[in-house]
């Protein structure tokens, strides 16, 4: 009998800050105003995401208190929990979602960072996944000793060689390292573990590890970069994109060529999965739809949405003295977020927006596609990019919460359902078997089975 090949689904991420997306969604009347350090809510959070089905709980994170615009007052994402914290504290109250939590490759040596997130790894049994950053603003690197921030390209050198060894210390122990025979006395067996010895550009690491690997191997890597060396990156080292379009016709673009760099590289272009961050407001009615989006739009403060876009743009604007029922005017180079940078600039010019128009529009999801509209119109445009070559899946941004995520599971979701786009049931128990990844397998066992084939 043929084995029958199961149909493509979309996978889904839920980006879930506790403050809301959306620069002014603490001051929704319906959004906890202390939602961003609250954990109560942040567990309501990932127990909603886990009954629609989501693939995994992400979390974006800054090192600085200006992360997401700006020190105006205004802005809810000034302070809030570090990510691997909370998710180890949520890990134990879920069963299948999976926990995505972003560090930085520019700030965080190898082997505390490969620490952390294998016991993340472990805690979840197997629902972890790293967002690999270069976090690239002056003001964290005021934070680590420094008078400027890297070069770019410094960053994502360093950020290549940076996950190499990340890797190599997630492989120390090999799957079946730990006997813990009580009789014998014997814990672990020594041919086992291996040192990593790494020498590079950036990083001197001997190794091994002192964490075990997880019933996944190892951590999902995810990476968000847009730029040539973010793309480089990404096609290398990731096995999920979150990438920010504005249309299909970018998206696909975006997608063909990193399956291609993927291929490229020796990598199964199937094991990179390509999810676009998308920002719903989700009424039962255009009407009600649009209505949302207005409320939340009004609610926007002028300072902390100049500030935001100044963040966005490369944090070199200044905006003060300019017409802000005007034009955009030039943005100077930045070392910062290029990618960003020119997707802002993009979105002035093809919408014709002035500068006030432009932070509105940007201020739920500072880049990624805002859809207004019925939940057949928002199934609509994803099956659209899902079936296209524009994405994989999707990386959800509720512009506040908990309505956002509660409007889109249970909604949107049951609409993706109907068309046999959306899983009904968890496919496995760890993110990879979710994500339909392959288990990675650990680099000392292939080379012992390979000379054991020759």
């Amino acid at each position: 009998m043929a084995t029958q090949i199961k149909p493509r689904q979309i996978k889904l991420g839920a980006f879930l800050p506790g403050g809301g997306q959306h620069v002014a969604a603490w001051r929704h009347p319906g959004q906890p105003a202390d939602g961003a350090t609250d954990f109560e809510f942040h567990k309501q959070l990932a127990q909603t995401a886990e009954r629609g089905l989501f693939d995994a709980y992400f979390l974006a994170d800054g090192l600085a208190v200006s992360f997401g615009g700006g020190t105006e007052g205004g802005n809810a994402k000034v302070a809030g929990f570090e990510p691997v914290t909370l998710f180890s504290a949520l890990a134990p109250l879920t069963t299948h979602l999976g926990f995505i939590a972003t560090a930085s490759t520019t700030y965080e040596e190898p082997y505390n960072l490969a620490r952390k997130f294998a016991s993340l790894d472990l805690i979840s049994q197997g629902r972890a996944g790293w967002n690999v950053v270069t976090t690239g603003t002056e003001a964290a690197a005021y934070n680590f000793s420094l008078d400027q921030q890297h070069p770019h390209a410094v960053r994502y050198r360093r950020a290549a060689e940076h996950v190499e060894v990340v890797k190599k210390l997630w492989d120390s122990f090999e799957d079946d390292a730990f006997i813990r025979d009580k009789r014998t006395g014997q814990f672990f067996d020594t041919d086992k573990l291996h040192y990593t010895n790494h020498r590079g550009e950036h990083f001197k690491v001997k190794g091994p590890l002192n964490v075990s690997r997880s019933p996944q191997g190892h951590p999902v890597i995810v990476q968000a970069g847009q730029s040539e060396d973010g793309r480089g990156l990404a096609a290398a080292t990731a096995e999920v994109i979150f990438t920010a379009h504005q249309h299909l016709e970018t998206a696909q673009e975006f997608y063909r060529d990193i399956k291609a760099r993927a291929i490229g590289v020796g990598r199964d272009p199937g094991h990179v999965l390509v999810m676009p961050g998308v920002s719903p407001f989700i009424g039962r009615t255009e009407a009600e739809a649009r209505e949302k989006y207005e409320k939340l739009t009004a609610l926007i403060l002028e300072e902390d949405g100049l500030a935001l876009l100044n963040g966005l743009t490369g944090g070199t604007l200044d905006l003060s003295g300019h017409d802000l029922d005007g034009p955009l005017p030039p943005t100077p180079p930045t070392e910062g977020m290029k990618s960003r940078q020119a997707l802002i600039r993009r979105i002035a010019d093809e919408r014709n927006f002035t500068i006030r128009q432009l932070y509105q529009w940007i201020a739920s999801a500072r880049g990624h596609f805002t859809i207004v509209g019925t939940p057949v119109q928002i199934a609509d445009t994803l099956e659209e990019w899902f079936e296209n070559e524009g994405a994989d899946g999707f990386n959800i941004l509720p512009p506040w919460l908990p309505a956002g995520l509660d409007d889109f599971v249970e909604l949107v979701i049951p609409e993706l359902q109907r068309r046999g786009l959306f899983r009904t049931a968890y496919e496995g128990r760890t993110l990879r078997e979710n994500l339909g990844l392959p288990f990675p397998a650990n680099r000392w066992t292939r080379a012992t089975a390979r000379q054991a084939a020759e």
